[in-house]
C-alpha cells in the first residue's frame, strides 16, 4: 500500500480493501487500502505476465478518506470511487496512455450519515448507482455529459425494509451492488450485525437507459450475511447470481427467472473468514 508513509506500518489499523483492474492497456491495478492513512488510490503496472511490477501512483484523497469500491465508466476513461469515511463521491480521469489518474472532483453523499460503500455504473454510461452501508438505501445518479461528474437525481431506494433501522438501530450495513449481463437488472444487498436478524436482498428493473423503474424485491436472506452476504451476479448470463456468508460459512445458487428469485444449490464451506466474495470463471 502506497501513499501516507505509515500505512505499511505493523501497529496500524490500515488493510487493503479492495482492487480493480483496468481491461484496457496498460492494464494498471487500482487499489483501495483502508481504515487508518487511508487517503489514497494506490495504482500499480503489470509486468508481460500480469503479476504487479511496481507502484506508480498514489492519487491523494481527503485525510478522512477511506474508499471501500470503485467502477470505471463503459470506456474506461473516469474512475467512480465510494469513500465511507469522508462521505463523499469522487471522480478522477484516466490518461488513456499511461493510465494514470487526475481528480476530476468530488461530491457528498445526499446525507451525512449514507456513507457510500460501493458503486455501479450502467452500460450506457449515463447512470451511477451508489450504495450507502449506513443510510442503508441505493441512490441513483446521472453522469453530467460535458463534466462527467455524478449528479444526484433524488430518486433513492431501500435496502432493508422501512423502518427496521428503527426496532433495530445500526443493527444493518448495507453491503454490495451489481448489474446483470445484460444491464436490465440491478442487485443489491444488506447485512445485519446480528445472528437474530437476516440480510436482505434486492432487485430492480432498469430501463435501456439504465434508469431504475421499478424495485422488484426486497428479500430475506437467510442469515444475517455476517461480514458478507455479497450477491455476484454471472457475468455472461442473466439468469444466475451466486451469494455469500461468513456468519456459518456457505456460498449459494440462485435462478433469475421470470422476476423471481429461487436458491437453486447450497454449499457449506467451513474454513475461517469464509466467505466474502464470489468470483465467477468462464
Amino acid at each position: 500500500m502506497g501513499g501516507h508513509p505509515r500505512a505499511n506500518d505493523s501497529d496500524t489499523k490500515t488493510r487493503a480493501i479492495f482492487v480493480l483492474a483496468a481491461k484496457k492497456a496498460p492494464y494498471l491495478v487500482y487499489g483501495n487500502p483502508f481504515y487508518d492513512h487511508a487517503g489514497f488510490i494506490n495504482v500499480h503496472s503489470v509486468d508481460s505476465e500480469g503479476s504487479l511490477k511496481e507502484n506508480v501512483q498514489n492519487a491523494e484523497l481527503d485525510e478522512r478518506s477511506a474508499v471501500h469500491g470503485m467502477v470505471f465508466d463503459p470506456e474506461e476513461e473516469y474512475l467512480y470511487s465510494a469513500d465511507m469515511w469522508a462521505n463523499k463521491i469522487w471522480c478522477h480521469k484516466k490518461d488513456t496512455s499511461t493510465g494514470l489518474l487526475t481528480l476530476v472532483g468530488a461530491i457528498n453523499a445526499p446525507s451525512p450519515g449514507d456513507h457510500p460503500r460501493w458503486v455501479e455504473m450502467h452500460s450506457s454510461g449515463q447512470y451511477l448507482y451508489a450504495l450507502m452501508e449506513a443510510g442503508n438505501r441505493l441512490c441513483v445518479y446521472t453522469i453530467d455529459p460535458k463534466t462527467h461528474m455524478p449528479v444526484y437525481t433524488e430518486e433513492n431506494f431501500p435496502l432493508i425494509p422501512p423502518g427496521m433501522d428503527g426496532f433495530h438501530p445500526k443493527m444493518y450495513r448495507s453491503d454490495v451492488v451489481f448489474s446483470s449481463s445484460s444491464g436490465k437488472y440491478l442487485f443489491a444487498t444488506s447485512r445485519s450485525n446480528s445472528p437474530k436478524l437476516t440480510g436482505y436482498i434486492a432487485a430492480f428493473k432498469l430501463g435501456t437507459q439504465g434508469k431504475v423503474e421499478r424495485q422488484i424485491c426486497l428479500n430475506p436472506t437467510p442469515t444475517s450475511g455476517g461480514h458478507s452476504n455479497a450477491v455476484s451476479p454471472c457475468p455472461w448470463s442473466d439468469e444466475w447470481l451466486a451469494l455469500c456468508d461468513d456468519e456459518r460459512g456457505w456460498v449459494e445458487m440462485y435462478r433469475w427467472h421470470d422476476e423471481f428469485l429461487g436458491r437453486v444449490a447450497h454449499l457449506d464451506i467451513k474454513e475461517p473468514g469464509f466467505g466474502m466474495n464470489a468470483i465467477w470463471y468462464d
